[in-house]
C-alpha cells in the first residue's frame, strides 16, 4: 500500500544520505538513555491494567486512528494532565513515527516528574501497518 511505498522510500533516503544520520542524531540526541519498548512490547503492556499508554499526537489524529485503550493528551496538554496519571503506574508514549519527537517530549517531562516512562520505538503509522489492532 502507499504506507510501503512511502517507509521504502524513506528507507532509501535514510541509507543514502548521512546526512540525515548526523541531523538526526544531533536532534535525538537523548534517544540512547531513554527506555523504549517495541510494538510488541506495547501490544502485551496493553494487556497488563498497569499500564498507561499516552498517544501524544494531535487530537485530530487520534480521533482517525489509535492504539486501543490509548489516552488522547496532545503534548501541549501533558503537563495539565499529569495530576490524571497515578504515579505507580507505568506510561507508555507514542506519536507518529520514528522521526516525532512528541513522545522522546513526553518521556524527559515523564521521567522529570518522577513517572516510569517509555517510548514506542514505532510510531502509529508503523503500528497500523503491522495490522496490529487499532481503535478509532
Amino acid at each position: 500500500g502507499v504506507y510501503g511505498v512511502w517507509k521504502a522510500v524513506r528507507e532509501l533516503g535514510e541509507a543514502r544520505l548521512a546526512e540525515i544520520d548526523r541531523l538526526v542524531g544531533m536532534y535525538l540526541t537523548d534517544r540512547d538513555s531513554m527506555e523504549a519498548v517495541c510494538a510488541e512490547e506495547l501490544l502485551a503492556k496493553t494487556r497488563d491494567e498497569g499500564v498507561v499508554v499516552l498517544d501524544v499526537r494531535p487530537e485530530k489524529e487520534y480521533r482517525a486512528g489509535h492504539i486501543p485503550g490509548a489516552n488522547s493528551v496532545p503534548i501541549e496538554k501533558l503537563e495539565a494532565y499529569l495530576e490524571e496519571i497515578p504515579e505507580d503506574r507505568e506510561v507508555v508514549a507514542y506519536c507518529r513515527g520514528p522521526y516525532c519527537v512528541f513522545s522522546d517530549e513526553a518521556v524527559k517531562l515523564l521521567e522529570a516528574r518522577g513517572y516510569r516512562a517509555s517510548r514506542l520505538t514505532e510510531g502509529f503509522s508503523e503500528w497500523r501497518a503491522a495490522g496490529l489492532p487499532v481503535e478509532s
